[in-house]
């Protein structure tokens, strides 16, 4: 895979999780209008919005076994969008060209089809197993050009890295926390063209509002310290959590010049290496982040082709097998994350995941 100009890291928030039943498409709907007002979409870019989750909700509601709708809000620094995921445990889709041909509609949907969700979307990835399940991603930014008349999916096309969170059932804060961050100044060769990725996962101990506040604080330390190794990063966020219950965390640099990956973790945060064929885990050591963290280790691994860094908390299991999912590395970061959370996720703890991809 070729370098990309990755100028962009998206920042989501604003974040809610819909489960299945009765009131699925009216509460999706509803919040989706809400979101679309709140970054600054026009009328008729909101309607669209809110017509093509309510007709992805319904699909759910008609068809699918487990399933659940994120929606929340993108932001650059002078652009926002709205952005939903489904993720259903089954029956999957045979044949997704065809589910996404004109005219291919789900017995009691809105009757658009996912075809028309997906050209109403600026940005649109689905990824289904039969017998597995489906996860489905789509973008919605402001119509309007700019002066050099590029549209801002241009920001969502180029996006590299994304993850997903969700907090343990009953509860609706979650404890765990990701974010990435570019640095475009570095040595070997990196620079504005190729900018090394820092990504960072914590997992505040416990669950609730005090795990949310240990894994908010790991978030702010990560973007405001000047460190750009992930030793650095982690001593900044070890500084930072102190206070609060402490967490597990774990920070990864991949330089795309120098075609490694650095990665320091502590705790029980999971990170992996992965390529078509295989998987290569990452390792972290025993301690917390805030109270007993010992002393750091970086390991460094060489950035497999064609492949991706994926690391979660211990919301996922670790028996995942992407070689099962056929094709998935060929799709977006946030489609891989959402096939994983669909795989290994477990209901009695918080999760996030996040994917970095095609940055090398």
């Amino acid at each position: 895979m070729g370098p990309v100009n990755t100028r962009t890291i998206l920042a989501s928030r604003d974040m809610s999780w819909f489960r299945d039943g009765p009131s699925l498409s009216t509460s999706a709907r509803g919040a989706a209008a809400a979101l679309a007002r709140r970054v600054g979409l026009d009328t008729h870019r909101a309607a669209e919005v809110g017509l093509a989750v309510t007709e992805a909700a319904t699909n759910i509601q008609r068809h699918a076994t487990d399933g659940a709708l994120l929606l929340r809000t993108l932001h650059t620094d002078d652009e926002a969008a709205v952005e939903f995921v489904t993720v259903d445990s089954g029956p999957g889709m045979v044949d997704v060209s065809a589910a996404l041909a004109d005219g291919a509609s789900s017995t009691g949907t809105l009757g658009i089809g996912l075809g028309a969700v997906a050209r109403l979307a600026d940005h649109f990835d689905v990824h289904s197993v039969p017998g597995k399940g489906t996860v489905m991603a789509a973008q919605f930014w402001s119509r309007q050009a700019d002066e050099e008349g590029v549209t801002p999916a241009r920001a969502a096309g180029s996006q590299r890295v994304s993850g997903l969170t969700r907090p343990i059932s009953g509860e609706m804060t979650c404890g765990d926390a990701w974010s990435a961050r570019l640095d475009d100044v570095t040595a070997g060769g990196t620079g504005p063209d190729r900018p090394a990725v820092l990504v960072m996962v914590c997992d505040g101990l416990g669950h609730g509002p005090l795990a949310a506040r240990a894994s908010a604080a790991a978030v702010e330390a990560f973007h405001s310290t000047t460190a750009t190794d992930p030793e650095g990063v982690m001593r900044a966020i070890h500084r930072a959590l102190r206070g609060t219950r402490g967490g597990a965390a774990a920070v990864a640099r991949i330089d795309p010049a120098a075609g490694r990956v650095q990665y320091c973790g502590i705790g029980n945060i999971s990170g992996f290496l992965v390529d078509h064929a295989s998987r290569k885990a990452l390792l972290s050591v025993p301690g917390i982040v805030g109270a007993n963290m010992r002393r750091l280790r970086t390991f460094e691994e060489t950035l497999p082709e064609g492949g991706a860094l994926t690391m979660h908390s211990d919301g996922l299991t670790e028996r995942w097998d992407h070689t099962a999912l056929s094709g998935l590395l060929h799709h977006s970061p946030l489609v891989i994350a959402g096939q994983l959370l669909r795989e290994a996720g477990v209901r009695r703890d918080d999760a996030s995941v996040v994917v970095v991809k095609g940055v090398w």
